[in-house]
């Protein structure tokens, strides 16, 4: 089984029409298969409290979990059916598109100015971002938020796994989001993920560059298995899913001189592992 469980949220949001449909149909084929929620729980590795508030729409069930549902209550699709419904319960309507072309990729490449790529966060860095939102965020959102980020992380371990480049700027590597310790822990995250992933590019821009293909913001890019290109670019209040094949091909090229103006990934890794060693 592939279900991961996440921590419950905390305080009560209102169950949407389209969590309570979902959580309504969990209920109904684990009734059908005689099966009681522990007996469930214990076979999808959740606690019991969170399968209940899947069951009642409290909760967004990932789409791990629908899916290995699905098969142990012989649901013949109907809850992996259900998987687009909760990326949009999930995700802003702006990033919900990409989430889906995410899992189709090939090849995934970011450049990014101020953090980490969330592929590559640990929870407790995006815990921090997410509680240094202007205005605050309800713990609820929070939550919600967090879990989206996890999930979307499976695909690092996805077969036939992506590849997978990303230029981040030296500034991200000492920016403390969520404390000097959160950092280290992120910092020592990726040089872990570096070592153990051959198809995973880490370079980072120097500070010192004068100037550079990047100056005009972060952005994400991707390759599906087909060959399609797209682009994803960040903003302050909504990115924007980028599908013309002349904006596309301007970012990737933007990209390529990116890379080319980085540390070379050998002098990156060095470069993260002292900036983690001093803190």
């Amino acid at each position: 089984m592939t279900t991961v469980e996440h921590p419950e949220p905390i305080g009560t949001t209102a169950v949407s029409p389209a969590r309570r449909h979902v959580g309504a149909l969990i209920k109904s084929f684990r009734a059908r298969a005689g099966l009681t929620q522990k007996a469930v729980a214990d076979r999808l590795l959740v606690s019991v409290s969170t399968l209940s508030a899947y069951e009642c729409g409290e909760r967004i069930p990932t789409s791990a979990f629908l899916a290995d549902a699905d098969r142990l209550l012989d649901a013949r699709g109907a809850l992996t059916s259900c998987v687009p419904l909760m990326e949009e319960e999930r995700y802003p309507p702006t990033f919900v598109g990409w989430v889906r072309l995410e899992k189709k990729a090939a090849v995934i490449n970011a450049y990014e100015a101020m953090v980490f790529p969330g592929l590559l966060q640990t929870e407790e860095y995006m815990r921090g971002l997410y509680e240094s939102a202007v205005p605050r965020l309800p713990e609820e959102q929070i939550e919600k938020d967090v879990q989206g980020r996890l999930e979307r992380q499976a695909i690092v371990h996805r077969v036939p796994v992506p590849n997978f480049g990303y230029v981040i700027e030296e500034g991200v590597l000492t920016r403390p989001v969520g404390g000097a310790g959160v950092l280290r822990a992120q910092l020592v995250h990726v040089l872990g993920l570096i070592r153990a992933t051959a198809n995973l590019m880490v370079q980072v821009m120097p500070t010192s560059r004068r100037r550079h293909a990047g100056l005009a913001g972060s952005m994400q890019l991707l390759s599906t298995l087909e060959g399609r290109n797209y682009a994803y670019s960040d903003a302050q209040v909504a990115g924007r899913l980028i599908t013309k094949p002349e904006e596309v091909s301007q970012c990737m090229d933007r990209f390529g001189m990116l890379r080319a103006q980085a540390l070379d990934p050998w002098e990156s890794a060095d470069l993260i592992e002292r900036t983690a060693e001093r803190l």
